[in-house]
């Protein structure tokens, strides 16, 4: 056991050992600070401070005095150049590769960039073999082979300006409804709401081994996962994990319809699924919307003020901050579509009601597929062609037949043609990106018409929205693949999401 002496010379020792790493602490080599390609090409006055990037090899191109590298990280379409020794290069230094970088940040003596790299360690994180990788440098692959590829297709430089325009685009949308004063609302995924017409279902099952039985005691039992089938909308008693039909989301509209009796102004942006056998260019099974409710709105002028006003900001705050990965897409990818988007930019939609398209349509030389007629919902071909009658220039269609359109939607009492306060805008090559509509506010009308269509027990809370309270509000929803098909002039709508989901087709 320790005498008084040994402790008090031991705590002596601890203090003083404290004190001298306190005042004299053991000196650490220091990592230079690390820098993005995109803001080292932006630096203004690079010369002497070293720092480190990390990438992919872009180019190699080794000289018997020089070594150059071209490296990427994302965040830019342009890459930056690496100045660095001969010895400095590797076998694994190829194409493909991810590599670390330390040096100094110098001005280049080259026209076409600002600055370089001046390396002094070159470190090979990753090898990539040129040979079977499916990509080659140099070589410009059309969307159709790069889509054979989900796993690496983000590498090329079509798909990652697409997707830093996607990231850009998301984030003006959102920063617009702030701006403008609106909720965001984080909606959910299951519902038990199929939003009435929106579409096919994707209905939710737990998935269960044959020893489940007849009977599900949710409470008891581990399930594996949650499983999709058709949807049947059919209640079996013991057998629904949340004791209802439950589905994923077509639309969060209903929801925010429900929030929009607190809230006057409410968004949301997410995730939207349909179960439509389709592989066409058009369709995804899964994909992007956003949607907007307005509470105390009277006019579908201001529900159409709203959509226009969201195009256009978004689409300028997009082409100011990715300017060069527009151009790119714009040049090689959809020729012509930079002068088609100037056009819709500085020109003021035009109006249409749904009565004067279908006259225009009659009346057109050109054979459709679809003969149009009143009362018949316009098809894709019909959308594209009024949208070049109207000169290339987006086009809100209006005031759609009350039989077509979701029991929702307001009732504008307008007999003997009887249509409903609806609009779609329609924009070139791609048809309708948005739709919205006034909501029926009115309690009896509404009471009426879920009634004939044998759903009012269904739908009794939305009954209560129009006891408690109610006033007149409407919305609308915009597809965002097709809004980014639109300003790009992508054609497939596989092309501008990260991992397409359609018929037949889930990889990864």
């Amino acid at each position: 056991m320790m005498g008084l002496p040994s402790i008090w010379a031991a705590r002596a020792l601890s203090r003083a050992v404290r004190a001298y790493c306190t005042s004299a602490p053991c000196p650490r080599r220091t990592q230079p600070p690390k820098v993005s390609i995109r803001d080292a090409l932006v630096s203004q006055s690079p010369g002497g401070e070293s720092v480190k990037v990390q990438g992919w090899v872009r180019s190699v191109r080794s000289q018997k005095e020089v070594l150059f590298l071209h490296i990427n990280d994302g965040s830019s379409l342009e890459h930056l150049q690496i100045v660095a020794d001969p010895s400095l290069d590797s076998c694994d230094l190829t194409f493909g590769s991810s590599v670390e970088v330390q040096g100094v940040l110098v001005k280049s003596p080259y026209k076409k960039q600002n600055v370089e790299l001046k390396a002094d360690k070159i470190e090979v994180i990753g090898h990539c073999d040129p040979k079977t990788f499916p990509f080659k440098y140099k070589e410009r692959y059309p969307l159709e082979y790069i889509r054979q590829h989900p796993h690496l297709r983000c590498r090329t430089n079509a798909l990652g300006s697409i997707l830093r325009v996607r990231s850009e685009a998301t984030d003006a949308i959102h920063s617009f409804f702030k701006t403008n004063g609106y909720l965001h609302v984080h909606t959910p995924v299951i519902t038990s709401n199929d939003c009435e017409g929106a579409g096919e279902l994707f209905q939710v099952e737990v998935s269960c081994t044959s020893e489940c039985g007849d009977h599900i005691d949710v409470y008891n039992f581990q399930p594996s996962q949650f499983v999709l089938k058709p949807s049947s909308k059919v209640k079996q008693p013991g057998k629904n994990f949340f004791d209802v039909p439950a589905f994923l989301t077509v639309s969060a509209q209903l929801h925010l319809e429900v929030m929009s009796g607190a809230f006057t102004q409410v968004f949301t942006f997410g995730p939207t699924f349909r179960a439509e056998n389709s592989q066409s260019r058009r369709h995804l099974a899964e994909f992007y919307m956003v949607e907007a409710e307005m509470s105390f709105v009277e006019s579908l002028q201001d529900i159409m003020q709203v959509m226009e006003t969201l195009f256009k900001a978004t689409t300028e705050a997009v082409l100011s901050n990715c300017p060069e990965d527009v151009e790119l897409l714009h040049k090689f990818v959809a020729p012509g579509q930079k002068d088609k988007l100037e056009q819709m930019l500085k020109n003021k939609f035009l109006i249409i009601s749904y009565t004067e398209a279908i006259d225009i349509l009659k009346k057109a030389s050109q054979n459709f597929t679809f003969t149009p007629k009143w009362g018949v919902d316009l098809q894709t071909e019909h959308e594209k062609y009024l949208v070049e009658y109207c000169g290339s220039i987006p086009v809100f269609v209006t005031d759609y037949p009350f039989d077509l359109k979701p029991f929702y939607m307001r009732d504008n009492e307008d007999e003997p043609q009887h249509t409903v306060a609806a609009v779609d805008l329609l924009v070139p090559r791609i048809g309708e990106l948005f739709g919205g509509s006034l909501r029926e506010e009115r309690f009896h009308l509404l009471q009426q018409r879920l009634a004939r269509l044998g759903l009012t027990d269904t739908y009794q809370w939305y009954l209560d929205l129009r006891r408690f309270g109610s006033v007149p509000h409407g919305g609308f929803g915009m597809g965002f693949e097709r809004y980014l098909q639109c300003i790009l002039g992508v054609d497939n709508i596989k092309d501008v999401i990260p991992f397409p989901r359609f018929s037949h087709s889930c990889l990864l």
